[in-house]
């Protein structure tokens, strides 16, 4: 039964053999039936792990019971499992063995296994992994340069191709964001510079027109006041010599005081390109104005034009240059006229006297940050008023805040509308000092203040929130109620488109295509500001125009 029993084991596929040894090392049963019989070596194999002492060890772990070994040195690697055969009670009490009691191992059960299969698999398995490792390094490639392509190779083409159009003079070219990543904040950086570059372009460009504007007026000066000399010479002694001809007289006087008012525009677009300083006298604005009248009313009359006028009596004078106020009215009166065209209509001037609240009407012409620095930048405007610029990070990327100019307004200009944030830092585009309000909140909605001084007028503190807007100018505030004299000049006309809107005070910008210079608003612009007031427009296309003067008493 042992025989039959080992033969059917050792003819299993996967066992090379199977076999007993007693307990001197001879071979008693075997699958090989040419081995039974023989005594090992027990040096050979693993023999050695029990019999290397001069006594056998008794016992085995289970990592010595296994061996792996070869036959001869070109044969395939074999497995080999030795279990020791312990004598145990029904062996040394049975009356059929001659076992003693204090023998204890018997003889050793011992299985060898072929690794051919498991070394090929193992084979297999490492080519396997070989040819894995190589799909996934090339897959991982693959995705690493798609990745690289759609985020780094795709952005960078589209900056090289923005630098390109910057190179041959297209500032107006910008890159569109689509990330908030280093990419994107560079492509932001670049439309910021872009639009800093066309800035210092177009300022570049407007100091040149004003340094020719300056030639130009330095040369009609020269020029022109000679001639008119002569005019206003020949006309005073001609009103002299008429003093019987009083229809004469009339005409004479006009051409006199307009040839006197001639001169002074020649100075006054002198004094335009210097910047000077108006000569103020008490003057009756009504007065200003009737005179201004009698200068266009043969332009109004030709176009059809019904002037309205509502000048409120009894006004008190206030200190003005009047050669200066004429213009203004003047030139808005002429604008009012071109406005409505040959067709007809109405323009209506007003004067009266106001209280106003500084709230919501007062322009902030002065702002500065703790190192002096102007915050006014005069190329952005709002409603045609230079705007207040600040520069704001938020997450690491910086944005550019213009605020509305007229305290308690907020008709804010913000490229991110995540102003309220706590982590927003609002800084000096100049020195990056610090502009926030530090523990301090909007008593209205709790988000983060800004302030500033506005220089001889204390300082001025706002709210963040472009939909609060809250501010608080206590300065101004104090002085409570402000009596201005308010001349509003309102036409039937064209109007103004809000692209334009924002632009007409600027020099040298004009909606008459060829028929205007672009000068009159600019220098109305600055008369009105150096007599320390404000103007304001609102136009509504095909509907008309309204200028709205405010000077202060």
């Amino acid at each position: 039964r042992i025989h039959n029993t080992i033969n059917t084991i050792g003819s299993q596929p996967g066992i090379a053999k199977i076999r007993i040894l007693n307990k001197g090392g001879k071979i008693i049963y075997s699958s090989d039936k040419d081995e039974i019989g023989e005594v090992i070596d027990k040096r050979a194999e693993s023999c050695y792990a029990c019999h290397s002492a001069d006594r056998p060890i008794q016992k085995l772990s289970i990592n010595e019971r296994t061996r792996i070994f070869r036959f001869h040195p070109n044969s395939g690697r074999v497995l080999g499992i030795i279990n020791p055969i312990y004598n145990e009670h029904s062996c040394w009490e049975a009356d059929c063995h001659v076992h003693s009691k204090t023998q204890t191992v018997l003889g050793v059960l011992d299985v060898t296994m072929p690794l051919n299969e498991v070394d090929r698999q193992i084979r297999i398995g490492g080519i396997e992994i070989i040819i894995f490792a190589v799909v996934a390094f090339l897959a991982i490639s693959i995705i690493i340069g798609l990745l690289v392509r759609r985020w780094v190779i795709l952005p960078v083409k589209v900056l090289l191709k923005a630098t390109n159009e910057v190179a041959v003079g297209n500032l107006n070219y910008t890159i569109d964001i689509r990330s908030d990543d280093e990419m994107g904040m560079l492509a932001r950086s670049f439309n910021n510079m872009t639009k800093k570059l066309s800035e210092a372009r177009m300022q570049l460009f407007q100091s040149d027109k004003m340094a020719s504007l300056g030639r130009l007026a330095a040369g009609v000066a020269h020029e022109i006041n000679n001639p008119l000399t002569g005019v206003l010479t020949y006309s005073s002694f001609l009103l002299k010599r008429t003093k019987d001809k009083p229809e004469i007289q009339e005409d004479l006087k006009v051409i006199v005081r307009e040839t006197i008012r001639s001169r002074e525009i020649v100075k006054s677009l002198l004094d335009f390109s210097r910047q000077s300083v108006p000569k103020k006298n008490p003057s009756d604005i009504n007065d200003i104005i009737i005179k201004s009248i009698g200068v266009v009313e043969n332009q109004l009359t030709l176009n059809h034009v019904k002037l309205i006028k509502n000048l409120s009596p009894d006004l008190p004078n206030i200190k003005i240059d009047s050669n200066q106020m004429q213009q203004v009215f003047i030139n808005l009166l002429v604008n009012a006229s071109d406005a409505i065209g040959p067709k007809g209509g109405t323009v209506t001037i007003t004067s009266a006297i106001l209280s106003i609240n500084p709230y919501g009407t007062m322009q902030i012409k002065k702002a500065q940050c703790p190192k002096r620095h102007s915050l006014i930048d005069k190329d952005f405007k709002i409603d045609g008023l230079p705007s207040i610029k600040f520069k704001a990070k938020i997450n690491g990327s910086e944005e550019i805040i213009h605020l509305d100019p007229v305290y308690g307004k907020s008709r804010h200009s913000y490229d991110n509308a995540k102003m309220m944030k706590k982590d927003v830092q609002v800084l000096c585009p100049e020195c990056n000092n610090s502009l926030i309000e530090d523990g301090e909140s909007c008593p209205e909605c709790g988000s983060r203040l800004y302030g500033f001084e506005a220089p001889m007028q204390g300082r001025l503190v706002g709210c963040l929130n472009k939909e609060c807007g809250w501010q608080k100018w206590d300065a101004v505030d104090k002085e409570g109620r402000q009596s201005v004299i308010e001349v509003k000049v309102e036409d039937t006309g064209c109007g103004i488109s809000k692209e334009d809107l924002s632009r007409i005070f600027d020099p040298f910008y004009s909606t008459k295509g060829q028929k205007g210079t672009g000068l009159g608003l600019a220098v109305i612009w600055g008369i009105i500001d150096n007599h320390d007031g404000a103007i304001n427009v609102s136009s509504e296309l095909n509907k008309g125009t309204v200028f709205t003067i405010h000077l202060p008493l």
